[in-house]
């Protein structure tokens, strides 16, 4: 038997479905339950079945699961990473530590992390008393934009990886959600400015009942110096687009997390920018209207990839879009 013999058997073992389910949960760190979600929900991977049909892991199974398991806990997403091949998975997981490692990272970061980390822990076991205290100390010491940029935003990057891989309940979801739109709205209005400002009118468009996107891109705007008209989630696009004129607004930011429905995600925005007069912009944000953006290219609608972005054209000097 020469060496790829050896090789080709040694991978065939690997690849030979033979750990029970409460084995690979020991050894991948996982719960059951969230193995029997990945599987089912993201194709992570397919075990093989024994007597009974009782799940068997192969040792590359397990492997992958490492790999998934250390990528989601850094914030990626489940339903991204299970589509890549295992070695590119342990490629991003070990970046990320890396990362995470990197000198100058613990000098302005790792308070952050361990902030994260502590606000995670309490968002999945409902402690919306001592999230709130934790994050409230943390935008007093470092002020509104700080805050959302080094907490805010890779929190809720983290809450909805926990989220999606069924480590966080949808209770805790909302929960947090809940606190961190309070802090947001109640820092709006510490920081309002006078009637000289530029002003920004937010909300999210009918059918999307999380409003978390809208108050961050509130409060957002309000560190960048304009005034905020916050209408919070769920109005249709007619109404929003009345409310900017009656507000005599600058520029409308509409938030979608989640759609059921693209199409009507798209017609909601075309309707809104075809109603605004001219001179005032509207900026699209959110997952739901990443997907649609190649559909709005030739409307008035600036459509923003994250926060980065949506800063950019707060910052900008806006104008009438061409039509």
């Amino acid at each position: 038997m020469d060496e790829s013999d050896v090789e080709g058997a040694d991978d065939s073992r690997r690849r030979e479905p033979r750990h029970p389910i409460g084995v690979a949960a020991g050894r991948t760190e996982l719960s059951q339950d969230v193995l029997r979600v990945w599987e089912r929900r993201y194709g992570a991977v397919t075990p093989g079945r024994g007597d009974g049909g009782r799940r068997l892991y192969s040792d590359a199974d397990i492997d992958r699961l490492r790999a998934l398991n250390a990528a989601t806990r850094s914030g990626r997403s489940i339903s991204q990473l299970a589509r890549l091949p295992t070695e590119e998975i342990a490629r991003i997981a070990a970046e990320d530590a890396r990362e995470a490692r990197r000198p100058g990272v613990g000098a302005t970061g790792r308070s952050e992390d361990a902030l994260i980390d502590d606000a995670v822990a309490l968002t999945r076991s409902l402690d919306a008393e001592r999230l709130e205290a934790s994050l409230r100390r943390s935008m007093a010491r470092d002020g509104l934009a700080s805050f959302i940029t080094a907490v805010v935003e890779p929190l809720l990057v983290r809450i909805g990886a926990e989220w999606e891989a069924d480590r966080l309940t949808p209770a805790g979801e909302h929960m947090a959600s809940a606190v961190i739109e309070d802090l947001l709205m109640e820092s709006i209005r510490l920081v309002a400015v006078g009637s000289g400002g530029r002003k920004v009118l937010v909300a999210t468009l009918e059918g999307e009942a999380h409003a978390i996107g809208a108050a961050v891109a509130a409060a957002v705007a309000a560190g960048e110096g304009w005034q905020v008209v916050y209408l919070g989630a769920d109005l249709p696009a007619v109404e929003i687009a009345r409310a900017a004129i009656l507000a005599r607004a600058d520029l409308v930011a509409v938030s979608q997390i989640y759609s059921p429905d693209p199409a009507a995600t798209v017609r909601d925005i075309r309707s809104i920018a075809a109603a605004l007069p001219p001179p005032v912009s509207l900026v699209a944000g959110g997952a739901a209207v990443r997907e649609v953006a190649p559909q709005l290219v030739r409307d008035r609608v600036r459509v923003v990839a994250d926060m980065a972005g949506y800063r950019a054209v707060l910052r900008a000097d806006l104008g009438p879009l061409a039509t």
